[in-house]
């Protein structure tokens, strides 16, 4: 019964791949549920009313369009994921030997077998390129490695910097909340009951608006950081994919050329 599911899904090595979004589905439920639960209590209400800022609706706000920027670099990487296994899958079947580039760009094996289009292919086709280019001398990858890490970490760099962001928002908001706490105080004039009544029911709202802000801009970027943490294992295993299958197969069989020499 549990392979007729699987069966459903895909390969096995394809229901593995395609676990990122599953993983992001999962936690970014979790995260509706809370919600839901505090609005049902009436808990969210009151945290949204209590804050004269609004930066707590505006940390909402950027958190759930990071969270669905986070959702598309996951989809886009559990993608590349299949399509490079695919592509080694390819390789080991037909040999390295004969990689060629067609004219048409795709990169072909020795018997005219396209690979699957990704990230690797075209690390591949970059390769084919540089031998060409080159000719007889012996080279590496490691520059053409480093210029794809930078790319595939591209894909995080946004959420990184909205969680810290997020933090410097709950920062912010303490402070203003501070703020409006010492205001009522420095308007007392006298210590009449009325005064005194006043003067605490606007510290009571600066303290408000204060926690408000902390918690939300605080648990926001606890999200976000987890979920593009699991992003970046993500990126991690494919990157390692990419190595993997580059330096033991293509790079060798370009080393195994008639023309190549130290």
């Amino acid at each position: 019964m549990a392979r007729g599911r699987l069966a459903l899904l895909g390969a096995p090595t394809e229901v593995r791949d395609y676990a990122p979004i599953l993983r992001w589905l999962l936690l970014n439920c979790v995260a509706v549920v809370a919600v839901l639960a505090l609005w049902y209590f009436g808990l969210l209400q009151s945290l949204l009313s209590s804050d004269r800022t609004h930066i707590s609706l505006a940390i909402g706000v950027i958190f759930v369009a990071t969270a669905l920027h986070c959702l598309v670099q996951t989809a886009d990487v559990a993608g590349q994921l299949v399509a490079a296994r695919k592509v080694k899958e390819t390789i080991l079947a037909n040999g390295a030997d004969g990689l060629h580039i067609a004219s048409d760009g795709r990169v072909l094996t020795a018997n005219s077998r396209p690979l699957e289009p990704s990230v690797l292919t075209t690390h591949i086709a970059n390769l084919l390129t540089k031998a060409n280019v080159i000719g007889s001398v012996k080279f590496d990858q490691t520059l053409l490695l480093r210029a794809l890490a930078d790319r595939l970490r591209n894909k995080e760099k946004l959420g990184l910097f909205v969680s810290e962001a997020l933090l410097r928002l709950a920062l912010l908001g303490t402070a203003i909340g501070f703020i409006l706490m010492l205001i009522p105080i420095a308007a007392i004039t006298n210590f009449e009951a009325d005064n005194l009544k006043t003067a605490l029911s606007g510290m009571t709202a600066g303290m408000a608006v204060a926690l408000t802000v902390t918690v939300t801009g605080i648990s926001s970027a606890l999200v976000l950081k987890f979920e593009y943490f699991m992003l970046d294992n993500d990126i991690a295993e494919l990157f390692d994919i990419i190595t993997e299958t580059s330096e033991i197969y293509v790079m060798s069989a370009l080393e195994r050329r008639p023309d190549a020499r130290s």
